[in-house]
């Protein structure tokens, strides 16, 4: 079971659209998927057809029965919402022994999924801490502006913070471009800069800008339902592809042997996975790509020296 958390501690990133819209790919590609709402705004039940009766806070902080606290969405997709009571579990938590495992507590019987995605709100606060010691990696989505740039050292400086402070193990596996415009100058500059800096493995293809990515919100509907043929489906559905290219790096039940062997792979070797199709069946083969360095950047890693992903 993968565990994702989407953060950026800068808000208007595309977060919750990253969120919804990866949950809803993974599971049209038969995988079992969990969103969980952690942002008190409850973007994720203003722009879902929720119909729980109860939510996250009272499965974390009263025991609700958990078939109680998630909405079916599809055949492979269920979501946990929030709403605005959510922000008082801080306080409740804060006082706990181990309060940054607070979540990952609650949810150590959740094993029937083959994802959970945590949607995480724009801040450096306490269940964010929790999100980020209950996952086993983090996907960055960064708008590709100067802001955003900015925003992504920043999350990038806090993640490696995180696990030296928690002796936690945090992989960045994405960084996500949105909302790209190629005929605005910055956009090209500031994703040029992206790849340069934390290697085009790591960084992948943009979100183009497209108002259908807007709109199906409101629609209460995943991009791919409300406009597959729109640049916004297409998009999500190369990233979609790429999370399960890349599923023997980060799922836990995975050997770690194996784990590590896929990662130098990757970052290393420069084998690219590729999805194909063969005889009916999806399989994985390894395209092999140029020019690559042998490390990520330091501020990933936590050294130059290293030749795979490290604590980041």
């Amino acid at each position: 079971m993968r565990k994702i958390a989407i953060f950026n501690q800068k808000g208007g990133v595309g977060k919750t659209t990253t969120a919804v819209n990866l949950a809803a790919g993974l599971s049209r590609n038969s995988k079992k998927v969990l969103l969980v709402d952690l942002d008190p705004q409850g973007d994720i039940s203003t722009t879902n057809s929720i119909n729980a009766p109860y939510n996250l806070y009272h499965f974390v902080m009263e025991d609700a029965n958990f078939s109680e606290c998630i909405t079916k969405l599809g055949k492979n997709l269920e979501i946990m919402h929030c709403d605005h009571k959510l922000a008082e579990v801080e306080q409740q938590i804060g006082k706990e022994k181990d309060s940054v495992k607070f979540i990952e507590k609650k949810f150590s019987q959740v094993n029937d999924y083959d994802y959970i995605i945590l949607d995480c709100a724009p801040s450096w606060r306490l269940l964010n801490k929790n999100a980020l010691e209950y996952a086993s990696e983090v996907i960055i989505p960064v708008s590709t502006d100067v802001l955003g740039y900015a925003s992504l050292e920043k999350t990038i400086k806090r993640i490696v913070e995180f696990n030296n402070l928690n002796h936690h193990t945090e992989f960045v596996s994405s960084i996500l471009p949105t909302m790209f415009d190629r005929r605005i100058r910055v956009c090209d500059e500031i994703l040029f800069k992206m790849k340069k800096e934390f290697s085009p493995l790591l960084v992948a293809e943009p979100i183009r800008a497209n108002s259908k990515l807007k709109e199906a919100p409101k629609a209460k509907m995943s991009i791919f339902t409300y406009d597959k043929k729109s640049s916004g489906a297409e998009d999500y559905w190369k990233f979609t592809k790429l999370i399960l290219e890349n599923e023997h790096m980060y799922d836990l039940s995975i050997p770690q042997q194996q784990r590590e062997k896929s990662m130098r792979d990757y970052f290393v070797s420069g084998k690219k996975r590729e999805l194909m199709i063969v005889n009916n069946k999806v399989t994985f083969g390894f395209k092999f790509v140029a020019n690559i360095k042998d490390s990520i950047k330091t501020h990933l890693l936590g050294s130059k020296k290293q030749g795979k992903i490290g604590n980041a």
